[in-house]
C-alpha cells in the first residue's frame, strides 16, 4: 500500500520512492540490473524492458510513474518509445544516451522526455534525479488543486498557472512540465540574470553544478517553442526572459 502525508493545507502527496513504479528501459543487462537493484533499495517498485516494443507494452499495462528510458534499443529506439508512451499518458521520463550529443538531447526533450543524463553516470546520481522528477510531479498536482489566479502576459507570451499553458501570439505552445517550470522561474523575474546553479536548484532541486549542460540543454529545447530571442544569454552566468520594455 503507498505511503502518504498530508501537507498543511491538507492536500495529500504520496512520499517519494514509497511504492512508486519505474519502468527501466534498457538493453544492456548489467547496467538494467545496476539501475533495478538500486532504485529497489531507494523503495521504489521496478519493471525491466528490453527494447522498444515490449517498453511500450509494458508502460501501457503497468501504468509506471516514472520512465528511465535508453535512446539506443532494439525494435525501434527510445524516442518513438517516448511518442508511444507519452502519447497513451503524460508520465515523466529520464533519457539516458550513450553519447554526449547534443542533438540526441534536445530531440529527446522534444518528444516529451523532462530530464538526461549521459553514460557513464553515477546511480547515486540517477537515484537522485528519479526523487527530483517525481516530486515535481507532486507540486505540479498540488498547483492544479491551487492555482495561482491570473494569466501572466509578457508582450506576446503568456503563462497560464492555472491550466499549466503557454500560448505565444495567441497560439498554443505544447512544453514539457519542466520546460513550463524553467519558464516560470525565468518568469517570475522577468529582465532578471538567473544563474545556471540558480535554476538547476529551484527547478530541478539538484545543487550539483555537474547538472548546468541539462539547464542549458532545457533552455535550448524552450527557446525553438517559444522565440529564441525570448531568453537571452549572459555569458558565464546565466539566462533572462526578456519582456517588452513599454
Amino acid at each position: 500500500m503507498e505511503q502518504t502525508h498530508t501537507s498543511q493545507n491538507g492536500a495529500t502527496a504520496a512520499t517519494p520512492g514509497a511504492q512508486r513504479r519505474v519502468l527501466v528501459v534498457e538493453d544492456d543487462p548489467t547496467i538494467v540490473d545496476a539501475i533495478a537493484a538500486r532504485l529497489r533499495a531507494e523503495g521504489f517498485v521496478v519493471q525491466t524492458a528490453v527494447d522498444g516494443p515490449s517498453a511500450v507494452d509494458t508502460a501501457q499495462a503497468w501504468q509506471p510513474d516514472l520512465l528511465i528510458l535508453d535512446i539506443m534499443l532494439p525494435g525501434f529506439d527510445g524516442l518513438e518509445v517516448c511518442r508511444r508512451v507519452q502519447a497513451q499518458r503524460p508520465v515523466p521520463v529520464l533519457m539516458l544516451t550513450a553519447r554526449d550529443d547534443e542533438t540526441d538531447m534536445l530531440v529527446g526533450l522534444g518528444v516529451g522526455a523532462d530530464d538526461y543524463m549521459t553514460k557513464p553516470f553515477s546511480m547515486r546520481e540517477l537515484a537522485a534525479r528519479v526523487h527530483v522528477l517525481l516530486r515535481r510531479v507532486e507540486r505540479a498536482a498540488l498547483a492544479a488543486t491551487t492555482p495561482r489566479s491570473g494569466i501572466l502576459r509578457l508582450g506576446e507570451l503568456e503563462i497560464d498557472h492555472a491550466q499549466r499553458r503557454v500560448r505565444v501570439r495567441s497560439e498554443d505552445v505544447h512544453l514539457t512540465p519542466t520546460e513550463f517550470d524553467l519558464l516560470v522561474c525565468l518568469a517570475n523575474t522577468p529582465r532578471a540574470v538567473l544563474s545556471r546553479e540558480q535554476l538547476l536548484a529551484e527547478v530541478w532541486d539538484w545543487a550539483d553544478a555537474s547538472g548546468t549542460r541539462t539547464v542549458d540543454s532545457h533552455i535550448k529545447a524552450l527557446r525553438r517553442k517559444i522565440g529564441a530571442e525570448r531568453i537571452r544569454t549572459v555569458h558565464g552566468v546565466g539566462y533572462a526572459l526578456e519582456t517588452p520594455t513599454s
